[in-house]
């Protein structure tokens, strides 16, 4: 494992099996990420990015291979390992946002550091902090029917970020918003990328993928191209994204509420 890497993936091959049928998902992938990159996986419906995110993160088995977060190969981990490690280590941003109707927003963002083992006064205390960054102290008590998708959005946002993650995973974060909307909580995740933040999107909008510094583009379960955006920053330094003790500040008019659309 070269140094600093946050990621490493070799050869890892997913098979999906129905009966007598078998479909290769993925196909002796090999991937690196340093911390600091702000990645985006493209690909046509069925490419397998979705797959690869999913076997990255270890919310999905392998076939052989293996993949290392953070120094630990993830695959060979008992299950309650595996948690413990995607929750002290990683935080993931849905399409479908996947908050808990009944829950205000500081409760959706602070049962996850329950379950992880944070005291009660910790989890509120993280979960109010990480919302007010993402610009949403304004809306601790609301529920998800009342916060319009944007900031449901930052919602799920935050709950990835409460837990001090050393990777977020964004699957097809902006696939039900609209435009402007959908441009807003891009511009978040670029500021918090530009704090330090590592991320590993999915995405199969063109301008979407384009507002990350390197894109994968992947077909038939291969990775087809990767390669490094002209306007992409140089990634944060292991230096600058060990210690951080809370999430990273996000400042913009995205993170403020500023002209949003419902």
């Amino acid at each position: 494992m070269a140094e600093n890497d946050i990621l490493v993936a070799e050869k890892i091959r997913k098979v999906y099996r129905t009966g007598a049928e078998e479909v290769i998902a993925l196909n002796n992938v090999n991937l690196r990420m340093k911390p600091g990159e702000f990645v985006a996986v493209m690909g046509p419906s069925g490419s397998g990015k979705t797959t690869l995110l999913n076997c990255l993160s270890g919310l999905d088995d392998i076939d052989s291979g293996n993949v290392l977060v953070d120094g630990r190969s993830i695959h060979a981990m008992e299950d309650k390992k595996r948690t413990q490690h995607r929750a002290s280590t990683m935080g993931f941003i849905f399409q479908a946002f996947n908050l808990i109707p009944v829950f205000s927003a500081t409760e959706n963002v602070e049962l996850p550091l329950l379950l992880a083992g944070s005291s009660e006064h910790e989890a509120r205390r993280r979960a109010q902090e990480t919302l007010d960054r993402v610009g949403l102290s304004h809306r601790l008590n609301r529920r998800p029917s009342e916060l319009s998708g944007g900031e449901q959005q930052r919602v799920a946002v935050a709950r990835a970020l409460a837990g001090h993650p050393r990777i977020v995973w964004a699957d097809e974060p902006t696939g039900n918003l609209d435009s402007e909307t959908a441009a807003h909580v891009m511009e978040l995740l670029d500021e918090l990328n530009a704090d330090g933040l590592t991320i590993l999107l999915v995405t199969h909008d063109e301008g979407i993928g384009a507002t990350a510094h390197r894109i994968i583009r992947m077909r038939d379960g291969r990775i087809e191209s990767d390669e490094i955006v002209q306007s992409a920053r140089p990634p944060a330094t292991h230096a600058q994204t060990q210690g951080k003790e809370t999430a990273p500040k996000a400042g913009s008019k995205a993170a403020n509420g500023e002209g949003e659309n419902g």
